[in-house]
């Protein structure tokens, strides 16, 4: 029972930008965290927070996006280092470096991952090992020289 859930935990997180996704997650958390402080310290910072508070619930979703949908890998990669460079300058230095950090690795891993290609099946039937298949002739085009091999149509 356990190590079967354990191998689906395995596929499951090889079939997508697990460790990207993860630390996009960590870096919105950590850019979240440090304007959620109390209200007293809440209340001096102003509307600066906000900008940190929105940059870090969008990074978590972009983390999020990572993992339940990894066709939108590549969008949330590039939009998870771009948030997290702007978070350098409009938050606290990105949550002190470290977000900002963790982002950019983030979004890289997530525009970096590559599905695996799938296994080969050895029940289908292989192509026999023969001559290769011979070209048709091109038909005589109305000057006499052979057609362009374009399959669009198009002559030389």
């Amino acid at each position: 029972m356990l190590l079967s859930l354990w191998r689906r935990w395995r596929q499951w997180r090889r079939g997508r930008p697990f460790w990207g996704g993860l630390f996009a997650v960590l870096a919105g958390a950590e850019i979240c965290a440090l304007p959620l402080a109390p209200l007293k310290v809440m209340l001096q910072q102003g509307i600066a927070g906000i900008p940190s508070v929105l940059m870090g619930i969008v990074m978590i979703v972009l983390g999020l996006t990572a993992w339940f949908s990894p066709a939108q890998r590549s969008l949330a990669g590039v939009l998870t280092t771009l948030i997290a460079t702007a978070a350098l300058v409009m938050s606290n230095l990105g949550g002190f470096l470290i977000g900002t950090l963790l982002g950019i690795l983030g979004g890289g891993l997530m525009f970096a991952w590559q599905p695996n290609p799938p296994a080969p099946n050895s029940a289908a039937p292989r192509p026999s090992p023969g001559p290769p298949d011979p070209v048709p002739p091109h038909p005589p085009t109305p000057t006499g020289t052979t057609a362009h091999p374009d399959p669009q149509g198009a002559q030389p």
